[in-house]
This record gives C-alpha cells, sequence and structure tokens, in this order.
C-alpha cells in the first residue's frame, strides 16, 4: 500500500474516532440533561436512568451508522456498474463513430477519383 493511501485510511479512522466520541460525549450530556428533569431520583436511580439512555442513545447510533454504512457500500456498487455501463456505452459509440468517419472519407475519396 503507498503512504498516501496508509495517510489517508489513518485520518478517515482519526476522524471516526474523533465522531464517534464526540457522539458518546452527546450522549452522555442529554442523559445528564435527561436526569435532572427527574429531581426525586436517588443518585444511584440518577447514574442507572443515565446509564440506560446513553446505552440506548449508542445502540441507536451504532445502528444508523451500520445502516448508512450498508447502504453506501450498495450505493457504490450500483454507481459502479452505471459508471462500467455508460464507459462501455461511450468507448462504443467512439469507436462506431471513428469507423464512419473513416468509411465516409474513403468513400469520398474513392468517389473523388
Amino acid at each position: 500500500m503507498e503512504p498516501g493511501q496508509d495517510s489517508a485510511r489513518g485520518l478517515v479512522r482519526l476522524e471516526g474516532h474523533l465522531l464517534w466520541n464526540a457522539e458518546v460525549a452527546d450522549a452522555r450530556a442529554r442523559a445528564s440533561r435527561f436526569s435532572e428533569r427527574l429531581p426525586w431520583l436517588t443518585t444511584p436511580q440518577r447514574e442507572e436512568v443515565e446509564r440506560a439512555y446513553v446505552a440506548d442513545r449508542l445502540a441507536l447510533s451504532r445502528a444508523t451508522l451500520v445502516h448508512v454504512s450498508e447502504r453506501a457500500a450498495e450505493l457504490r456498487e450500483e454507481y459502479a456498474g452505471c459508471y462500467e455501463r455508460l464507459r462501455t456505452r461511450c468507448v462504443a459509440a467512439a469507436v462506431v463513430a471513428v469507423g464512419a468517419a473513416s468509411g465516409a472519407c474513403a468513400a469520398v475519396t474513392l468517389l473523388a477519383r
């Protein structure tokens, strides 16, 4: 693998790590704000509510990321197939156009003699 590809892959992994940490921090902040609206909870109950909230939120986030990732892979394959067919058609059209132009030039040359 080339150093540029290694660097790009490392940056993507770092970005993913930072985004996930931001999601965890956001889930914890939201859990804290949620538990503040329940003033009757004891400290252990509040901690359990926050833990459950964070766990549910992160499970939902992970499921969403997996779904988006799978869909992106599906679309990548679909578009790659479309691109391959389009490229084949363009090459075929260019070959036909060059052949037609060559034939026309040959016909004009023969008729001009």
